[in-house]
């Protein structure tokens, strides 16, 4: 008897990709693009953000150019693993704001045959490495650096300068409050 081999997601080799960079660099778009693309090729995608995140909606995960993709917002890094279900490819958006449980998250996904798509800050407002994401660039098997337009003399941006004389570390906003730079006008900028 004819027993045809299929081939079962949950054995094949998971991944971790990490797309990092400045606010306004595009990540998220960069993110959107990757879980479409996973989508249209009918692989199942859940896609996570952290319930913080209200900027521009509460329930999708939308770029700076009002591109969105559904998502499900969540308190914390562990309930991405209960909420993922049968799925091939999970996203994360904005992982900086998540604790640092979503190193163990991410390696237990992709350890199961996922492939993990996160997007978030390398660097706070003061270019100090930011939440997880430095972890999650040491474990990763694909990382993207992209890089926004320094908004003072036109050269790449690596950095997110916060225009406000709030000290929080993590304060939720867009053009008003945040501008990329370059580290010359980074360090200008900053006094450092």
């Amino acid at each position: 008897m004819f027993t045809e081999n299929v081939i079962n997601p949950r054995n094949r080799s998971g991944w971790i990709e990490v797309i990092v960079g400045s606010m306004f660099s595009g990540k998220t778009e960069e993110l959107i693009r990757r879980l479409r693309r996973a989508k249209l090729a009918n692989q199942k995608v859940e896609i996570f953000k952290p319930q913080i995140d209200t900027r521009y909606s509460e329930q999708e995960v939308v770029s700076h150019d009002e591109n969105a993709i559904r998502s499900t917002p969540v308190d914390s890094a562990v309930n991405i693993l209960m909420l993922s279900g049968d799925v091939e490819v999970v996203g994360i958006d904005e992982a900086q704001f998540f604790d640092k449980g979503l190193i163990d998250v991410c390696n237990k996904l992709s350890n199961q045959g996922i492939r993990v798509i996160v997007a978030g800050l390398d660097m706070d407002y003061l270019g100090n490495p930011f939440g997880p994401i430095p972890d999650l660039l040491a474990i990763a098997e694909y990382i993207t650096k992209v890089h926004a337009i320094c908004v003072r003399c036109g050269n790449l941006a690596q950095y997110t300068h916060r225009k406000t004389t709030e000290e929080k570390r993590v304060v939720l906003g867009e053009k008003e409050t945040y501008e990329p730079l370059c580290r010359k006008c980074f360090q200008i900028a900053t006094k450092k």
